[in-house]
């Protein structure tokens, strides 16, 4: 069966962009051609920032042909009815028709139409200019002299020729040659833009990218990561040094380069007094190079690693210079940044008013950031004030949520106050990422107590489902009043998620509420804070997907997880111990008896049977039903003291005794008795035992 080679070959496609690009071809292709009665056995992409290429094998010669039947008229309709079948049939004589008959409706014509496949060729040739002119690309751009004519063909950067080769694996190919704007497809590529600028042509994929790598392209994006990966921490360990590694900036580099160079760059040690952190973003975000560090240490070495495109023929020394010289001028700018957020700020006595309001020292630097933070009234969201007044919220929340966490409330108030300074800071106004990580070392720096210092940085966190949590008690407790300030706020002004929009990151912020409660194992009834039901239900979904990912099934969670939950830890330990209990033979016995119960009581009560208020000893006649109640009895009161004492395996285990009179039951006793005082009363017993089993779980959920 034929293969298809499609190559798109643009100007350079940002680097962020490329991936999806990509995929998004193969997609849109691969669905147009199976929609069109195509098959094909497999299909990949590529990527380079020069061109989009598409490899599909075994691709059907042609579609299938399509058997349509038609019904139309009576076969007694009159003429102009019939006309019109014909018509819309593609028939010429009604002797083309065939006459089915109907028992109800009599006889009537059928047209047997069949519509023939047609070759592959055609259907790419007709599906492709459609696919590239309207490619999802974010923001388009026309170019050239077409592109002043209507409908001038836009691309996300000026797009230079396509190649479209059809055929089998060891056969002649041929081009498929539709036209898009003034290009039109062809067998002709061309490779590096520098090295290798010259056509070239291709007959099918094999001999395309063989060709390519000799006209230094490296088409797999894959193996040209692993080329730079490997390449910098083969000259790092050349150098004693260690790679400092960053798989999103190994991916970004990637889409630079066609020819992958990896040299090495050096800047002046007196720079490595500024953070780490900060000379690692200032190096990736301007010159999109890595950092190195000597083996087994945290501080960065004055060696960096950079990825070239061009194979240099003095060894890239003036490629290393010129970078050399950026990295320069911009750690030039850090250090500025890092000394001046040490300093005063000027007009101290313009920031009293907002020192006093939040105890704060104007004579620590990261003191009168804070007081700027508020004075200058910076909006956190229009509906919801500024940062000063948030974290006048984030106080009042703090303290009592220090009650629970059992947090030092001095540290705590403090750390509150010092958490958004450095948001004022130059550092974090060029690098919004070091949030927190320079309020940390800021804080340090002007004495601040540690547990304070590291709650500054810890109170963003966590940022996702395996981001670290905080440290400790105190910055655990102000990243709960931070995250439970942002989702009270925004369910108060109407602002929740919706789909999949989530532009305040509410469920990232509720999902780092439950992994804190559950792994740091805090008891805070969340209705003490939270008073919107439907906020509460929202941690209830963010709870249903945290045990769902830990393994939990989700009709035990159903069963254990009431409306009103609100202490999210209890409600985890319970899931654990019914998933124990129902996976047990006892369990599993149990809850068949206990289903059987609770429906056969429900089944009554919605007939309107009537059931007793208690159960009357006196009224149970049959030894089966004695020694249930006597068991419900016996295993309601150990539950609910087990319950009481937190202690949900030993609940279950309670339980797990009225298998046997259970089952003893309903193979002895009859419950729809005649006399109804004993039916009511026998209805009663069953109601103890959903009683008894709903103080740990709803077990009618559950199920099996």
């Amino acid at each position: 069966m034929p293969d298809l080679l499609l190559e798109l070959r643009s100007e350079e496609i940002p680097a962020r962009m490329q991936r999806k690009a990509a995929g998004d071809l193969k997609k849109l292709l691969t669905d147009a051609l199976v929609e069109a009665g195509l098959t094909y056995e497999g299909a990949r992409e590529y990527w380079t920032p020069r061109r989009l290429t598409l490899d599909l094998r075994g691709l059907n010669t042609r579609s299938a042909d399509v058997r349509e039947d038609r019904k139309g008229p009576r076969t007694d309709a009159n003429e102009k009815a019939i006309e019109g079948f014909l018509r819309g049939a593609g028939l010429t004589s009604i002797d083309q028709a065939h006459v089915h008959s109907d028992p109800k409706k009599g006889d009537f014509y059928v047209a047997h139409i069949v519509k023939p496949g047609r070759p592959a060729e055609e259907i790419i040739a007709e599906v492709m200019p459609g696919i590239i002119r309207n490619f999802p690309w974010g923001n388009p751009m026309r170019s050239g002299a077409a592109s002043a004519k209507p409908g001038a063909l836009r691309w996300v950067r000026p797009l230079q020729s396509i190649v479209c080769l059809f055929g089998p694996e060891h056969e002649e190919t041929h081009v498929i040659p539709f036209t898009v704007g003034d290009i039109t497809a062809s067998n002709i590529t061309y490779g590096h833009r520098f090295h290798a600028p010259e056509a070239i042509t291709v007959r099918r994929f094999a001999d395309y990218i063989e060709k390519l790598e000799k006209a230094k392209v490296i088409l797999d994006a894959e193996r040209r990561k692993q080329i730079i990966a490997a390449d910098a921490a083969n000259i790092a360990f050349a150098n004693g040094l260690e790679l400092v590694e960053d798989e999103g900036l190994l991916e970004e580099v990637c889409g630079l380069v066609e020819w992958p160079q990896v040299l090495m760059g050096s800047f002046e040690e007196d720079y490595l007094a500024i953070p780490s952190e900060i000379i690692r973003l200032t190096i990736k975000t301007n010159q999109k190079c890595f950092v190195t560090r000597r083996p087994g240490e945290e501080t960065l070495s004055n060696k960096f690693i950079l990825v070239a495109n061009i194979e240099a023929k003095d060894g890239g020394k003036e490629i290393v210079h010129g970078n050399g010289k950026v990295v320069r001028a911009r750690l030039s700018d850090a250090k500025h940044f890092w000394t001046r957020d040490q300093g005063n700020l000027p007009d101290l006595e313009m920031l009293e008013a907002s020192a006093a309001k939040f105890d704060l020292d104007l004579k620590k630097p990261l003191d009168q950031r804070m007081a700027k933070l508020d004075a200058l009234n910076v909006t956190f969201h229009a509906k919801l004030g500024s940062q000063g007044e948030r974290v006048q919220r984030i106080r009042t929340l703090a303290t009592e949520l220090a009650k629970v966490t059992g947090a030092d409330p001095t540290l705590v108030d403090r750390a509150v106050v010092l958490a958004k300074a450095d948001l004022r800071t130059e550092a974090v106004g060029e690098f919004p990422e070091l949030q927190g990580i320079m309020g940390r070392k800021y804080a340090s720096l002007q004495g601040e107590d540690a547990s304070v210092a590291a709650a500054i940085e810890d109170h963003w966190k966590p940022q996702g489902p395996s981001d670290r949590l905080p440290a400790d008690a105190v910055g655990l407790t102000v990243a709960l009043a931070d995250k439970l300030d942002t989702l009270i706020g925004f369910w108060a002004i109407d602002e929740k998620p919706t789909g999949s929009k989530d532009p305040y990151a509410l469920r990232r912020a509720a999902l780092g509420v439950v992994r804190i409660l559950l792994e740091r194992k805090v008891r805070l009834p969340l209705s003490t804070v939270v008073k919107d039901s439907d906020l509460l239900s929202f941690f209830h979904d963010r709870l249903k997907v945290y045990l769902r990912d830990l393994g939990a099934r989700h009709d035990l969670i159903d069963a254990v997880l009431t409306p009103d939950a609100d202490d999210l830890l209890m409600v985890a330990r319970r899931v654990e111990a019914l998933t124990a209990f129902v996976t047990s033979e006892e369990g599993l016995n149990l809850l068949a008896g206990t289903k059987r119960a609770t429906q056969l009581l429900a089944a009554e009560e919605k007939k309107g049977t009537q059931v007793a208020a208690t159960v009357d000893p006196a009224l149970l006649t049959l030894d089966a039903e004695k020694a249930l109640f006597a068991a419900v009895t016996q295993a309601s009161t150990e539950a609910s003291a087990a319950i009481a004492g937190e202690d949900f395996r030993s609940a279950m285990e309670a339980l797990s005794k009225l298998r046997g009179p259970v089952d003893q039951f309903f193979a002895d006793v009859l419950v729809n008795d005649e006399d109804p005082a004993i039916r009511a009363n026998r209805l009663a017993l069953l109601g103890l035992i959903r009683a008894a089993t709903g103080t740990v779980a709803d077990f009618s959920k559950i199920s099996g």
